[in-house]
């Protein structure tokens, strides 16, 4: 391969991802498969998980997938996936933190508890799983992290005032990671997707004077799919993307620029 040929592939990568059983996590694994990305695979569900690795290993001979179920909210089991990590032997060069959850709702009717879960699961893990990979990451010369953030974190949307606070919070991580650790030569950068066609949004479109709402403020007038949100992903851990970091790069069909 020649030096550009290089910069739109990944191998001699190793990518952790979180959520990975399902949606735009699933898609990911997929898509950095197909850029010769080995992979390790995170979900609560372990048995679906385990599904979801011999699938990619048939659909992907000659890429190392393994996959380890934990729920990342939970700190022991965030410390038993990077012992498992640490016994690989291979070091770590991307992370996806793409694991979260919501709960919508109108804000007074949270309780206390109910918002810190929704933190947990958006903001928390990702940032505990960030600086626990940091020691991986520093050993690898094109190290990268992609957060999956969420437009809810750049504007008002309808998921909820805990999901939008933390997904603003997970960007504003994204750029300090990246200001931080840049002299690591680790990249940090987010994806802030609106609606994706996943289990998750189903049952919001299938009103469909909502979707129709949706669409008249999605300027390309569709809903986004799971692979499109892993090609930015993609685009982001790429040698080819290596001036751009502390990013939050919004995969919307143009709704975030949508005034009236």
């Amino acid at each position: 391969m020649n030096s550009r040929t290089d910069a739109w592939q990944l191998q001699g990568h190793t990518a952790l991802i979180t959520g990975a059983s399902k949606g735009i996590g699933y898609a990911v694994a997929r898509e950095l498969a197909g850029l010769g990305s080995d992979l390790l695979l995170v979900a609560r569900d372990g048995d679906h998980l385990e599904q979801v690795r011999v699938e990619l290993c048939d659909d992907f001979p000659g890429i190392e997938i393994l996959a380890f179920g934990a729920d990342l909210t939970e700190a022991e089991e965030r410390l038993a996936v990077f012992d498992w990590i640490a016994d690989l032997g291979a070091p770590l060069s991307l992370l996806i933190n793409n694991a979260g959850g919501n709960q919508p709702k109108a804000t007074l009717d949270y309780s206390e508890n109910e918002v810190r879960a929704i933190f947990g699961q958006n903001l928390f893990s990702a940032f505990e799983m960030c600086r626990l990979a940091h020691p991986q990451l520093v050993q690898h010369a094109h190290a990268a992290i992609v957060n999956v953030g969420s437009v809810s974190g750049l504007t008002h949307v309808r998921t909820g005032s805990p999901y939008g606070m933390s997904k603003a919070a997970l960007h504003q991580l994204t750029r300090n990671l990246a200001v931080e650790w840049a002299v690591d030569g680790i990249r940090v950068n987010a994806v802030a997707p609106w609606y994706i066609r996943t289990r998750r949004s189903e049952p919001a479109l299938a009103d469909d004077e909502y979707m129709d709402e949706v669409l008249d403020h999605t300027p390309l007038r569709r809903i986004g799919e799971p692979e499109e949100v892993a090609a930015a992903i993609a685009f982001l851990c790429l040698p080819a993307a290596s001036y751009i970091t502390g990013q939050v790069l919004a995969v919307d069909g143009g709704f975030i620029n949508d005034g009236f």
